[in-house]
């Protein structure tokens, strides 16, 4: 993941010692906060090690799903209709929970975003009026 900067180090600190892992909390506290290439960075340290295992398509799904947003804030509309579609299809067998996360609810985010991409013609930035939905893990029993 390379240095680590010391906003991101400390999201990540906050969710130390939790069930979940914190690297993977602090995902989603970015994602939720708009900052999509740390959200990218902080699930690469959980991904690179576990790529070929079980989880490997799910932790790929989510780092797409943000780097799409990324694209999104740079107005690189092509490439982030693409990242949508891959996270799509990396997430979708993992419906509908998993890790906590209604995945159910993120394939309907991101169907919602790819299909403002389509209707704008890939030439209107939908992110320029509105922001995506907060992602939100499930509670434990």
């Amino acid at each position: 993941m390379g240095r680590i900067s010391a906003q991101l180090a400390s999201i990540i600190e906050r969710f130390d010692g939790r069930e979940l892992d914190a690297h993977y909390l602090a995902f989603f506290e970015c994602f939720n906060q708009g900052l999509f290439f740390e959200a990218h960075e902080v699930l690469e340290k959980i991904w690179l090690p576990q790529r070929k295992e079980a989880n490997g398509l799910f932790y790929k799904g989510l780092i797409q799903l943000a780097g799409a947003f990324v694209h999104l804030q740079k107005s690189r509309l092509g490439p982030a209709g693409a990242l949508l579609k891959l996270a799509r299809q990396n997430l979708e067998r993992y419906r509908p929970i998993h890790e906590h996360l209604d995945v159910n609810s993120v394939v309907e985010l991101i169907d919602d975003w790819s299909d403002q991409l389509t209707r704008g013609q890939f030439i209107e930035n939908p992110l320029g009026s509105r922001r995506p939905s907060k992602l939100k893990l499930i509670p434990t029993a």
